[in-house]
């Protein structure tokens, strides 16, 4: 895989959010069970997070676990929860890339939240372990569900006096998340998906035929060429 490319210098400080489908679909193809497809959409996570650092990506914003995936089937469940808990361990690969790990998605403490303890512990740590890393900011959308995320802020907004754009904004999960330039969907599902619907206003959006395992650094390419 190529580590740069012409595209470096439009990448540079951009927002690429991918929502990472055809995990199932991939592997159904290699004659494989589903949760091999989340082994391997792990692995090119991986493959994107050095790929999209290299280039200068300041921030990438991915959908590693909806609201809505608590339904799949219990053992897929666990594994793709047990594939979080390695995503948020590589701790010494993300800090010899000098990226910063953010998470958002339904608050521990309040009242919703499903995600479990190990992984909450596992979050927590790859938060605290690389917050001095200045390099790009890869934050991974977990037990998250962007209708939820509005309907809060709006709650949150309206204790404080009156709801606007501005205060919505303000009690986001993450306050400080740029606006995305590029929302990326593989998988040839031509869907949003309750992802970032409030940070995706003016994106531009890339879809592809392509699963996520198969998205690679000439996929991100194409991607930021959008912009």
């Amino acid at each position: 895989m190529s580590e740069s490319t012409s595209s470096d210098a439009t990448a540079r400080g951009c927002h690429i959010a991918c929502i990472m489908d055809g995990n199932g679909r991939w592997a159904e193809r290699q004659g494989l069970e589903r949760i091999a497809g989340h082994t391997a959409g792990e692995e090119a996570l991986a493959d994107i997070v050095r790929a999209a650092s290299a280039r200068g990506v300041g921030w990438l914003t991915v959908f590693g676990f909806s609201t809505e995936n608590w339904i799949r089937p219990r053992r897929e469940v666990r594994h793709i929860l047990n594939l979080h808990k390695k995503l948020f361990g590589r701790l010494e690969e993300l800090n010899e890339n000098n990226v910063q790990v953010r998470w958002i998605g339904r608050p521990f403490d309040e009242r919703g939240s499903r995600t479990p303890r190990y992984v909450q512990r596992r979050i927590r740590q790859a938060i605290s372990d690389t917050a001095g890393n200045t390099g790009m900011v890869l934050t991974v959308a977990f037990d998250y569900g962007s209708r939820a995320e509005i309907a809060r802020a709006i709650r949150k907004a309206s204790q404080f006096g009156e709801v606007t754009p501005t205060t919505i904004s303000a009690h986001m999960y993450a306050p400080d998340l740029p606006p995305v330039d590029v929302l990326v969907r593989t998988s040839g599902e031509l869907r949003i998906s309750n992802f970032l619907l409030w940070q995706i206003q003016d994106a531009k959006v890339y879809f592809t035929p392509k699963t996520w395992p198969e998205f690679d650094a000439d996929e991100l390419d194409a991607a930021i060429a959008l912009i």
